[in-house]
């Protein structure tokens, strides 16, 4: 089993990646958000968005994103440089969700999402020290992101991705890390054509998931809503989503 771990505030999220088989058979769907219901992608807004495994009930409870520009910057520890990967995978992200303000930063600009790519020795030790601020802290899973929130929005986001340890699942980590580290943090099994279920072996940004985050940084979806006040919102939301997601 590679576990996965999600860290706000101290531990926000706990999600495992099981390496069954095919514990999903939908691959068609998988591929397109036509087959999917309304009651599908809200559901599936739903359950990302809002809840945790650990950590606060209450912090699970509103939206969490960044409200304004979010600027990533990539310290490379690894023998294996991963950063044009990364920045590639950022490039595209503008254009698949609208209303997302994302690219890496310039040189002399400040970033608010960092990524540490690292090799499997020093995933503990940068745990720690860039993510924990703990010597004795735990250093779970095989990736993880930490959210700073305010009622304003996310203030930054860190995350520490392995390197050395293949690339599907430098990918996945990849994938999911930033995605996560946007806002969306709570992983569901039930997901099966979503990189938020980590019983799935999605290793990219999946149709059914730039619907979630396309939901998530609409204009109309704000820091702090309550599941109540985004239920109001989210058929409106999707309708408008749908025009762009395929």
């Amino acid at each position: 089993m590679v576990a996965f771990r999600t860290v706000f505030g101290l531990m926000l999220l706990a999600v495992a990646l099981a390496t069954v088989g095919d514990l999903f058979s939908s691959p068609v769907r998988a591929e397109s958000i036509v087959g999917f219901s309304d009651d599908e992608l809200m559901d599936g807004f739903q359950k990302t968005v809002f809840g945790v495994e650990y950590g606060s009930a209450v912090a699970g409870g509103s939206v969490k994103k960044f409200d304004g520009a979010v600027r990533i910057r990539v310290v490379n520890l690894a023998d294996k440089d991963r950063q044009r990967e990364i920045a590639g995978f950022v490039s595209r992200l503008p254009r698949l969700v609208r209303g997302l303000d994302i690219r890496m930063a310039a040189p002399g600009e400040n970033p608010n999402f960092t990524v540490y790519v690292v090799d499997r020795a020093d995933y503990v030790d940068t745990v720690r020290a860039d993510v924990l601020g703990s010597t004795h802290g735990a250093a779970p899973g095989q990736c993880l992101v930490r959210v700073y929130p305010s009622s304003l929005g996310i203030v930054r986001s860190t995350a520490v991705i392995v390197s050395d340890e293949g690339d599907s699942l430098f990918r996945r980590c990849m994938v999911e890390e930033i995605l996560q580290g946007l806002g969306p943090m709570n992983d569901n099994a039930a997901l099966y054509a979503s990189v938020f279920n980590d019983r799935s072996r999605h290793d990219r940004f999946m149709p059914f998931d730039r619907a979630v985050v396309s939901m998530l940084y609409d204009r109309r979806i704000r820091p702090g809503m309550t599941r109540t006040e985004v239920g109001t919102l989210l058929p409106a939301v999707l309708a408008d989503v749908r025009r762009s997601v395929r």
